[in-house]
């Protein structure tokens, strides 16, 4: 995880190029898919690294309360300086893996390009999965390991150079793997590429898992 150095310097540049470096790829298709993807929300909503909050505009009718948690200071700075950010019920500085919320608190939380950064993926999916509903549903839109071999074995031999060019991102990381071995249970889930995007970073899923009914 990146230490207090780090997130002062190489954390603070990056959270202000944040924006500005996905903006072609967010044109390109990224920003379409969001959207279909949160057109899914219900209820009350719990997004996790939610970042500078690219998402929020894309949230509809169907979402009674927005919560956003980002555990990064300088990404929750520009989060909160979005004029977007005010349809927001609350922004929370909490990691993915200790959610400060009681148990089945929400009916639908999201994570878009955040599983990829989290160091412990299992302990927030258990986390996920303890603050929905029975029958709550986790919406993901993650780049993943490559099912390419070619380009899986660039996404091991990238990734730590990438980890720090990406704020903690693991491009290698194989996320539908953990997310189908926690507590939910993968519901639908598609294959896509990230547009303009380097090869490491550009195999996608996008889906949604459900919490069992206890």
């Amino acid at each position: 995880m990146p230490g207090r150095l780090y997130e002062s310097t190489w954390g603070r540049l990056f959270a202000a190029l944040y924006d500005r470096g996905l903006a072609a790829t967010e044109e390109a298709g990224l920003r379409d898919r969001r959207r279909a993807l949160l057109a899914g929300a219900r209820g009350p909503t719990l997004e996790i690294g939610a970042g500078t909050g690219l998402n929020v505009p894309h949230y509809g009718p169907g979402v009674s309360e927005l919560v956003l948690t980002e555990p990064g200071e300088h990404m929750a700075a520009r989060l909160r300086e979005k004029p977007a950010a005010a349809r927001a019920d609350a922004v929370v500085a909490a990691p993915a893996e200790r959610l400060p919320f009681p148990d089945a608190r929400f009916e639908t939380v999201v994570g878009t390009l955040v599983l990829c950064t989290i160091p412990d993926p299992a302990a927030a999916l258990a986390e996920v999965a303890r603050v929905l509903r029975p029958g709550g549903r986790l919406l993901f839109l993650e780049h993943v390991r490559s099912p390419e071999p070619r380009i899986a074995r660039w996404q091991d031999r990238l990734m730590a150079p990438w980890r720090l060019i990406g704020d903690g991102c693991h491009c290698n990381r194989d996320t539908l793997a953990a997310i189908t071995a926690s507590p939910l249970e993968v519901e639908h889930v598609e294959d896509g590429t990230m547009p303009k995007a380097p090869a490491i970073v550009r195999p996608l899923i996008q889906g949604a898992a459900v919490r069992p009914a206890d």
